[in-house]
C-alpha cells in the first residue's frame, strides 16, 4: 500500500513558492472564519433573535456580493498584471472588520460586518486564482487547486478546534454559550488572518510563472463575455442554475441542531466536514489531472443532491454526522476541479476576468438560493426545502454533461 500511495505525494514536489504560500495564507484565513462561522447561526438565532429568513438574506446577501465583485477585481488584475495587491487588500479588509461581530447586538449589525467581510473576498479571490493557475504548469493545475482548497479546509478544521477548546475553557456552561462567551471567540479570530498578511507581503510574488508555449498575445481586455467561446459561457450559465440549489450552509447548521446535535459540539461537527474536505479535495484535485473535470464535477453535484434528500429525513445525530461528511467529499470533487476547469477553457491572457465571470455566475442566483430556501423553510418545512434544492442540483448535474474540456479532448 505505501509503495502505491508514495507516488501520489511527491507530485506534491512539484509545486510552487506561490502555490504553498498562497495555501498557507488561505490556511490562516479560514482558521479565523471558521471560528466563527460554525457558531455564528446559533449566535443570530439564539442571542440575537434572528428567524432563519433573516440568516439567509444575511448570507445569501453577503456570499452574493462577494461574487459580483470578484468579476471586477479579476478583471482589473488582467488588466494591470497585478494579483498581489488586491490580494493583499482583499485579506486586509477581513482582517480589520471580522473582529467587529464581538461588538454586535443585532442581526442588521451582523450583516453589515459580513458584508464587508465578504467585500474582502471579492476584493481577493479572483486574482489569488488567477495567480495560482499561472503559477503551475497544465497538468498540475487540478493538483495545485486541490491542494490550495486542502489547506483552506485544513484552517476550518483548526479554526473551530480552536473555538471549542475557547468555548470548554472559559465558558460556564460551554453547552448553552452566553453572548459573551460568542464574543471572546469572535475577537480571537481576528489572529490568524493578521498572520496571513505577513505571509503574502513576504512570500508571494507577484509574477506569474507562465508555462504556456505559445505568447501571450496582448490585446485590450473587456469586461464582456466576448472573446470567450460558447462552451465557456454555457459552463457559466449552468454554474448559475446549481448554484440556485446552493443556499448558505449555517441551515445545514441548523438542521443539525434541530437533529440533536448540541450548540457545544456544532465545532467539532464542522471540523469533521472540513477533515473529509481536505482528503477529498487532494485525492480528487489530482485525480482530474488524470481522467478529466467533467467526471468529478458531475458526480459531486450528485452527491449533493443526495446529501440534501438526506438532510430532508435526518433525525438523529449520527445521521447528521455521515451526512456532513458526505458533503465534504462534494466540496473535493468540485472547488478545485471547477476552477482547474476554467483555466482549461480559456486563454491566458484572460484567466483573471474568467475567474470574476465564473464568480459572477455564482453571485447572481447564490443570493436568490438562500432566500428562497428561507422562504420554503419558513413558509412549509425544512424538508420542502432540502428536496427543492436536491432536484435543482440533479438538473443542472445533467446539463453539464454538455460541457466539452478541450484538455482532455471531450
Amino acid at each position: 500500500m505505501l509503495g502505491k500511495a508514495r507516488p501520489f505525494f511527491l507530485r506534491f514536489k512539484g509545486l510552487s513558492r506561490n502555490v504553498l504560500a498562497l495555501s498557507a495564507v488561505s490556511l490562516l484565513n479560514d482558521t479565523s472564519s471558521e471560528m466563527i462561522y460554525p457558531l455564528l447561526p446559533a449566535f443570530l438565532a439564539v442571542t440575537l433573535g434572528a428567524t432563519p429568513f433573516a440568516i439567509g438574506l444575511i448570507e445569501g446577501f453577503a456570499e452574493s456580493l462577494a461574487s459580483l465583485l470578484k468579476l471586477f477585481s479579476g478583471y482589473l488584475s488582467d488588466r494591470l498584471d497585478k494579483r498581489k495587491l488586491p490580494v493583499f487588500a482583499g485579506y486586509a479588509l477581513a482582517s480589520v472588520v471580522r473582529p467587529l461581530l464581538a461588538f454586535v447586538v443585532n442581526w442588521q449589525q451582523v450583516l453589515a460586518v459580513r458584508v464587508v467581510d465578504r467585500v474582502g473576498k471579492g476584493i481577493r479571490v479572483a486574482p489569488r486564482d488567477a495567480l495560482l493557475a499561472g503559477s503551475v504548469e497544465p497538468g498540475k493545475r487540478g493538483l495545485a487547486f486541490g491542494f490550495n482548497r486542502a489547506a483552506d479546509h485544513l484552517g476550518a478544521v483548526i479554526g473551530p478546534a480552536i473555538a471549542f477548546v475557547i468555548l470548554y475553557l472559559f465558558a460556564a456552561d460551554a453547552s448553552a454559550p452566553t453572548a459573551d462567551d460568542y464574543r471572546e471567540v469572535f475577537l480571537f479570530a481576528a489572529v490568524p488572518v493578521a498572520l496571513g498578511l505577513f505571509v503574502i507581503i513576504f512570500f508571494v510574488r507577484d509574477e506569474d510563472a507562465s508555462f504556456n508555449n505559445a505568447p501571450v498575445k496582448a490585446e485590450p481586455l473587456h469586461l464582456t463575455l466576448k472573446g470567450f467561446d460558447s462552451n465557456f459561457v454555457r459552463f457559466l450559465i449552468i454554474i448559475a442554475l446549481f448554484t440556485l440549489s446552493n443556499s448558505t450552509d449555517a441551515f445545514l447548521l441548523l438542521r443539525a441542531g434541530q437533529a440533536g446535535i448540541s450548540l457545544q459540539l456544532l465545532p467539532l461537527l464542522w471540523m469533521a466536514l472540513h477533515i473529509s474536505k481536505v482528503v477529498s479535495s487532494l485525492v480528487f484535485g489530482d485525480l482530474s489531472d488524470r481522467i478529466g473535470r467533467r467526471k468529478l464535477i458531475f458526480a459531486g453535484w450528485i452527491v449533493y443532491a443526495a446529501v440534501y434528500c438526506g438532510f430532508a429525513f435526518v433525525s438523529g445525530p449520527w445521521q447528521a454526522l455521515v451526512l456532513f461528511i458526505l458533503y465534504g467529499f462534494y466540496f473535493g470533487l468540485t472547488e478545485g476541479v471547477e476552477k482547474a476547469l476554467v483555466a482549461d477553457l480559456v486563454p491566458e491572457e484572460k484567466r483573471g476576468t474568467a475567474y470574476g465571470l465564473y464568480n459572477l455566475a455564482f453571485g447572481i442566483t447564490v443570493f436568490p438560493a438562500s432566500l428562497l430556501f428561507g422562504y420554503l423553510w419558513t413558509t412549509f418545512d425544512s424538508s420542502t426545502a432540502f428536496l427543492v434544492s436536491a432536484s435543482v442540483s440533479v438538473a443542472a448535474a445533467l446539463l453539464l454533461l454538455t460541457i466539452k474540456n478541450p484538455r482532455f479532448g471531450k
